[in-house]
């Protein structure tokens, strides 16, 4: 009998490396418009369709807690761009407070890029 305890956790197969957003809640299309405000200053494309916001998890209490990446981990910015997400949503009405995580996992790539970005980039 082998001792499971000793195994190394893995995720469970069918399990998504990005937590999914909640899309059904009411603040959520005005907190996404929040997020399209924040830009990456060497990049002219908002964070949002740059695809470094992973999930915008909502609760019942309209406390906003935000998991991003950013396009390397040599980034300048960051240390302030979690701070600049969380001021650009704070002031949109009906939220109670924002967390911003920083995330490296999954790796972000430019496949994760909306349409408009891969557009405005010159990549389409």
């Amino acid at each position: 009998m082998t001792d499971q305890s000793q195994q190394p956790e893995t995720p469970m197969e069918g399990t998504p490396m990005i937590a999914p957003s909640s899309t059904d809640h009411p603040l959520y299309d005005t907190i996404v418009e929040a997020c399209r405000s924040v830009y990456d200053p060497e990049i002219p494309v908002n964070i949002y369709d740059l695809g470094l916001v992973y999930t915008i998890d909502i609760n019942a209490e309209s406390e906003v807690n935000v998991i991003m990446t950013l396009t390397a981990p040599g980034c300048p910015v960051a240390g302030e761009m979690p701070g600049w997400l969380a001021d650009a949503i704070l002031p949109v009405p009906g939220v109670k407070t924002v967390d911003v995580d920083l995330t490296w996992e999954p790796q972000w790539g430019m496949d994760m890029m909306s349409d408009e970005a891969r557009l405005e980039l010159g990549f389409m």
